[in-house]
């Protein structure tokens, strides 16, 4: 009989463990994070996706926290995206640490498209490179999907996305803006509600 309560007592906690979302790994996995990007020009909220890409979330949170996205600049503009967050603000280096590329081709799953407003980390031919530079879609580019690790999507400031990808460019191959809007400021915000909650 005491053997009997002893385990339908275990069968309960564990239960309510599970029930309770006490996985012991923290209500950080699933939380979603709200970021906004500060600049001149107007600003972005972006909401990260940690269930689709934990490490590509947590770098760009490491990002924000540190300071790194502070002064750094939208250097770049193709069809489909806006590019930012260099080391030198022409498109070279990250903030010191990189991440596994969070994306099909590299054996993960990650079905978020590259569509308009979804955030994802660039990165050079090393699938595993992601260091802080990112880019933000502004319309759908499916030859991206499986590629890049998407792992958020902006919620309010698309236009500005817009308004940066239609600046002046120049270079070799006319990809690089010839005026670089500046993040004056990223920071997670704590007390946000999307707008319809």
């Amino acid at each position: 009989m005491k053997k009997t309560i002893y385990l339908l007592t275990i069968i309960l906690l564990i239960a309510t463990y599970i029930l309770c979302g006490c996985t012991g790994q923290g209500e950080s996995k699933t939380e979603h994070s709200f970021v906004r990007l500060t600049l001149e020009e107007g600003e972005f909220i972006i909401e990260l996706y940690p269930e689709i890409a934990p490490k590509s979330v947590a770098l760009f949170l490491h990002c924000v926290e540190s300071g790194y996205y502070n002064d750094k600049v939208f250097h770049r503009t193709i069809p489909g995206l806006i590019q930012g967050g260099s080391a030198d603000g022409f498109g070279v280096g990250g903030c010191g640490k990189t991440v596994e590329g969070e994306f099909t081709e590299n054996g993960f799953t990650n079905d978020l498209k590259h569509e308009r407003g979804v955030i994802s980390m660039a990165r050079t031919s090393d699938p595993n490179s992601a260091s802080g530079q990112f880019f933000i879609m502004t319309d759908t580019q499916s030859y991206l999907d499986g590629k890049y690790a998407t792992f958020g999507k902006v919620v309010e400031g698309i236009e500005l996305a817009d308004k940066i990808a239609a600046m002046p460019t120049r270079g070799f191959n006319m990809d690089e803006l010839t005026t670089k809007p500046v993040i004056q400021k990223a920071e997670v915000l704590q007390d946000y509600t999307p707008s319809g909650v």
